[in-house]
């Protein structure tokens, strides 16, 4: 995917493609959606997450039963 923001026609295209019907006047907003999403997408790439395990590492039973909330 480029960069550039993703146009009202662009959406309903690729909305098409994909066998969704898209009604005419959700094509801006779709867009809009998918230009937000984009951008958080982008942000999460720039995280460094260097020695963070994978969640399947995470085990949840090694919590203390009897430990105060």
């Amino acid at each position: 995917m480029s960069n550039a923001e993703l146009t009202p026609p662009e959406a309903a295209r690729r909305a098409a493609r994909a066998g969704l019907d898209l009604p005419t006047d959700r094509h801006a907003a779709v867009a809009a959606t998918a230009g937000h999403i984009r951008s958080v997408v982008a942000v999460l790439r720039e995280l460094d997450l260097g020695d963070t395990p994978p969640a399947a590492a995470f085990r949840a039973e090694g919590g203390h039963p009897d430990a105060a909330v």
